[in-house]
């Protein structure tokens, strides 16, 4: 049973929940949209039992945290405000890991862009920004906010079905793994306004901006016909661009590996043990 979150306390609002566990070198995991906590390494605890305390949080208007207040939304410098506020209380002040999935993965490398001091490692898992905001994809991300908000999360679901091309011998599986995903969240009317909002907001400017990046980099890529949403182009780009990074994927014909908690937790740990992110760490 996953441990119930506790408030990671900055002082400011909203209130974010999430979960510490283990001892070691810090690593902290941002989720994507309409995902929680637990839908980065998918409840493995592999991490821990290999040396990492692991911080896990669920965003702004996401599972168990509140929503964004009054006056402010779901803007990407207010998602990565909110990992800095994470980042002073349960991190402090030493280097670690950071990885994050879709909008947590374009939270995460914001954050190493503004800190790159700070991040001993980055983790970039199905990233989605090119730079570009297509009109189609609003279209897109505008239909699936209205379908929740109308049917709730039948709608939701069935919107992603109609919509997002799945190949059939995945669609059972994506369509359980999507219900299961929105049925742990508190307030899905937050969600609604996150589904408009986020894809609308720019987590950096251009992809440009990645050759600066001199942080150690694990870019974790999809094939397409399990996870069309995360096209694996997109992170072989991300890969090509940052100056110290390398590419993982699944074989051809398997489950993505970024739906596969024990093994991408084991990629992230044996990213961690590598000399130049250990020696960022202070081991």
């Amino acid at each position: 049973m996953p441990a119930e979150p506790t408030a990671f306390d900055s002082g400011q609002r909203p209130t974010i929940r999430g979960e510490k566990a283990g001892e070691g070198a810090p690593i902290v995991l941002c989720h994507g949209i309409t995902a929680t906590r637990r839908s980065v390494v998918h409840g493995s605890r592999r991490l821990e039992r290999d040396g990492h305390t692991v911080i896990g949080y669920d965003a702004r208007g996401h599972g168990e945290s509140d929503p964004a207040p009054e006056g402010e939304g779901y803007d990407y410098s207010e998602l990565v405000g909110d990992l800095e506020s994470v980042v002073a209380t349960e991190v402090g002040k030493g280097p670690f890991v950071l990885a994050g999935h879709s909008m947590g993965a374009h939270t995460a490398v914001a954050y190493a862009l503004r800190h790159a001091e700070r991040v001993a490692g980055l983790v970039a898992i199905g990233p989605t920004y090119t730079g570009t905001i297509a009109a189609e994809s609003l279209d897109y991300w505008d239909g699936l906010a209205a379908a929740l908000k109308r049917d709730g999360v039948d709608g939701f679901v069935d919107y992603i079905d109609r919509r997002q091309g799945i190949d059939p011998s995945w669609r059972e599986s994506v369509l359980r793994f999507t219900r299961e995903r929105m049925l742990r969240h508190r307030n899905l009317d937050a969600l609604v306004v996150a589904l408009r909002e986020v894809p609308r907001s720019r987590p950096f400017e251009s992809l440009g901006e990645l050759a600066g990046l001199e942080v150690p980099t694990l870019v974790v890529a999809s094939h397409d016909a399990a996870d069309p949403g995360h096209p694996y182009a997109i992170a072989s780009e991300y890969a090509g661009r940052l100056p110290r990074a390398r590419l993982v994927s699944e074989a051809e014909g398997q489950s993505p590996l970024a739906w596969q908690g024990g093994r991408l937790s084991r990629e992230i740990a044996a990213f961690c043990a590598e000399p130049t992110v250990a020696e960022r760490m202070g081991l």
